[in-house]
């Protein structure tokens, strides 16, 4: 077994023993891809059916129940990925393009401790030094409200359209951001 998938296997058990230490925030590499599709596994299977059918989050993660990094292969190709990171593990990562937030996921034993925040706040930063004073995002009905929290609005229900065809309630959401004047 390689290296890439091996790290995505023992994803869990790296998390259940790890002891805690500083989180930082790197761009992804390509050698993540697998571990970031773990991710994205491990998330989506976290969620209860209750929002969306169990069809849709089986679709939602692409039919595996094993990571493949192939997908985030060809993404990192034009898509911006940063990671979350806890000593060496990988723990959460978001993806975007210039003004818009395309992916976002922690693994489930992270949830709930400000790193999908963190993600966040890096995106809308970036947007800022580009002089985007405007960002969006799709966000599935489950991160509706955290996305709220962190100052996003609500625009519009959406049907969003998985990879393999199976279509989606989403909701469009966008944020102002606040660009600071340069100085003369």
């Amino acid at each position: 077994m390689d290296q890439k998938v091996k790290q995505a296997y023992n994803l869990n058990a790296s998390l259940e023993s790890m002891s805690a230490n500083e989180i930082s925030l790197r761009l992804a590499q390509e050698t993540d891809a697998w571990v970031l599709s773990a991710i994205h596994i491990a998330a989506i299977k976290a969620l209860p059916a209750t929002l969306y059918t169990q069809k849709e989050l089986l679709a939602w993660r692409n039919y595996r129940d094993k990571p493949d990094g192939s997908n985030i292969l060809k993404s990192m190709k034009v898509e911006t990925f940063w990671v979350a990171i806890e000593g060496d593990v990988v723990i959460g990562f978001a993806s975007f393009i210039v003004d818009e937030l395309i992916g976002l996921y922690v693994h489930p034993k992270y949830q709930g401790k400000g790193i999908g925040r963190a993600l966040v706040q890096h995106f809308c930063d970036e947007a800022i030094d580009q002089r985007i004073d405007k960002v969006i995002t799709t966000a599935s009905l489950y991160a509706e409200g955290f996305y709220l929290r962190l100052g996003f609005t609500a625009i519009q229900r959406a049907a969003h359209y998985l990879r393999s065809g199976v279509v989606v309630p989403v909701t469009k959401m966008s944020k102002t951001l606040a660009i600071v004047p340069k100085e003369i």
